[in-house]
């Protein structure tokens, strides 16, 4: 590969003028330079081309497609690409100024297929949002706890939760890309389903670089991650169902996606059961006890059948 190879940088954008400037801003001002920017406007009804259209840059390259969705919007990105590695940017998000210089300098000496880093997340005003009591902050230090447990497996830290967080902290070869394909539709968690695919074809080859924040993660009313109470679940299990199963022989995956339909019906069976009781306030605590003890209960089988499928 080449001493400077080309790096495409690949930004979906939808209506996102507040922060799309930002977001333009931190992929030109690289310390790594060469570079070539794709941005597919996924329908924006906003501002976002003007302001996109304003840059004068050779490496910026503007397309506009009816809107149909992000995974849709970075697929049409990646078919535009010819770097020898491949960024993600989404346009509300914000590299640190060295994060496309550090990742690939760590790629290079170990020979990486794919790598992300540690993120900080951000409000709408670009602040630190640095409270360990935020809800965020206690979810994505639950994760990075679970995986920096020994021994380090991150197929195993992927499985408790998105350590990678979101599809901008994803750097990857062009040969990995090419052999992975397109992002998958779902609406909310392609980069999970697309993680999960790159540990399937590159062990060993994908790596955190959990010790740098090398992007700020933008929270603020707009995510669209907020309307996914419901779907964002169901796609979880999903994926995790699928996640699991692509660890083992075809000739026992039966029993384990019996065993995961069983564990998934108990907890609804519970649930409804629980919900006839009608608990008086004073009793909720110890039924929330309860769920969580039966959901603990529930990943340790599930851990149990992963370890014998494998002959552990």
């Amino acid at each position: 590969m080449n001493a400077s190879p080309l790096v495409s940088v690949v930004m979906p954008a939808y209506n996102h003028e507040k922060y799309v400037g930002e977001a333009i801003d931190s992929v030109l001002n690289q310390t790594w330079q060469h570079l070539e920017f794709i941005i597919i406007d996924d329908g924006s009804t906003d501002k976002t081309a003007d302001i996109v259209k304003a840059y004068d840059d050779p490496r910026v390259h503007y397309f506009y497609q009816t809107n149909q969705d992000a995974y849709n919007a970075l697929n049409a990105g990646l078919a535009k690409t010819k770097g020898d590695y491949i960024a993600i940017i989404n346009s509300d998000d914000v590299y640190t100024l060295e994060r496309l210089a550090c990742l690939i300098k760590h790629m290079q000496q170990n020979q990486c297929q794919a790598i992300f880093s540690d993120v900080a997340p951000v409000d709408g005003g670009s602040q630190p949002l640095n409270d360990p009591d935020f809800g965020w902050n206690q979810w994505h230090q639950t994760n990075r706890d679970f995986y920096l447990q020994q021994p380090k497996d991150l197929y195993r830290g992927f499985l408790h939760g998105n350590l990678m967080v979101t599809t901008s902290n994803l750097l990857m070869t062009a040969q990995a890309m090419q052999t992975v394909g397109q992002f998958a539709s779902y609406r909310y968690l392609h980069d999970y389903d697309y993680i999960f695919r790159l540990l399937n074809a590159f062990p060993n080859q994908v790596e955190y670089l959990h010790q740098k924040q090398l992007m700020h993660y933008r929270i603020h009313g707009g995510n669209t991650i907020s309307e996914a109470a419901i779907i964002g679940r169901e796609q979880d299990q999903e994926i995790i169902r699928a996640a699991v199963l692509a660890q083992t022989t075809k000739t026992k995956q039966g029993r384990i996606n019996a065993g995961i339909d069983r564990l998934i019906k108990l907890e609804q069976e519970l649930q409804e059961v629980r919900s006839q009781l009608s608990p008086q306030p004073a009793q909720r605590s110890g039924t929330m006890l309860e769920t969580a003890t039966t959901l603990t209960l529930a990943k340790t089988i599930v851990q149990r059948l992963l370890a014998k499928a494998r002959g552990k």
